[in-house]
């Protein structure tokens, strides 16, 4: 699994951080920020916050 962030697209709203606080944190301006990659036990939440992602600014490539 590998992520791709667009920060141009980011419209601070949260889901990620919510959904994966292991992967995702919000900058002091709300920006998406990765803060590692998921592990096997986070994969499956990372997907998720990757499809909640309002704006499409989290992309997760699987393989």
């Amino acid at each position: 699994m590998r992520i791709t962030i667009d920060v141009e697209r980011c419209v601070g709203a949260g889901q990620c951080a919510l959904t994966a606080p292991q992967v995702f944190d919000q900058d002091e301006d709300g920006i998406v920020t990765q803060l590692a990659e998921p592990g096997a036990d986070e994969e499956a939440k990372a997907r998720i916050a990757g499809a909640l992602c309002p704006s499409g600014a989290i992309t997760v490539h699987e393989g």
